[in-house]
């Protein structure tokens, strides 16, 4: 019988990349090409960008060369900023048929990893419109910085509890109960209960 030294194991049960790395260099390359483009066809400077969308001239820069993996709060930044659907920062351009299997999805988390939003359409979907499985851990709370004018969202409980903000009105919201309400005012999901909730969320732009 051949044995093996512990290094000799340790290196055959050595594991291949994870599929959220795989899909987070996808990701930051789809995103990078699109801001270039985007700012490119604007004739904006990175400076000109920075003063449209609240996020620095450095972090603009990393995205742009694949240096960092923006959170979701700054791809919201970014897109609010230009005035254009977060799909057409995060995704493909469009396709006759685009299809989205979940292992190929990646996750978009906030930068204290409580909240997390992964896509359910594929990246070259409707341009009006996106949809989300939102994910809040217990006691948690996420502040969303408005969209763009005309822009709702329609959020359903699937399981859990949802305290919603938007302006100056706060609604609790129980598994099964839907929201429809105006994203262009600055809005929070609050997860007031013991374990972790989750959402659909619908955003449809104006068109």
């Amino acid at each position: 019988m051949v044995t093996r030294s512990a290094g000799s194991r340790a290196t055959r049960r050595a594991p291949a990349p994870p599929g959220d790395e795989i899909g987070a260099a996808d990701l930051a390359r789809r995103v990078a090409e699109n801001l270039r483009s985007q700012r490119k066809r604007r004739d904006l400077s990175l400076d000109a960008l920075t003063r449209l969308t609240g996020v620095s001239r450095a972090a603009l820069s990393q995205i742009e060369t694949r240096k960092t993996n923006p959170t979701i709060g700054v791809l919201w930044k970014i897109a609010s900023g230009l005035g254009i659907p977060f799909a057409d920062l995060v995704g493909e351009s469009q396709l006759g048929i685009s299809v989205q299997r979940r292992q190929e999805t990646q996750v978009l988390l906030s930068l204290d990893k409580k909240f997390e939003s992964r896509p359910l359409m594929p990246p070259a979907g409707i341009s009006q419109i996106e949809m989300y499985e939102l994910r809040l851990s217990a006691r948690a709370r996420h502040a969303s910085d408005s969209h763009g004018p005309g822009t709702r969202e329609l959020v359903v409980v699937l399981n859990g509890a949802l305290r919603l903000t938007v302006g100056d009105r706060t609604d609790e919201l129980a598994a099964g109960d839907s929201v429809v309400f105006n994203a262009a005012l600055p809005h929070v999901y609050e997860n007031p209960g013991t374990s972790e909730a989750r959402y659909h969320d619908v955003i449809i732009y104006q068109r």
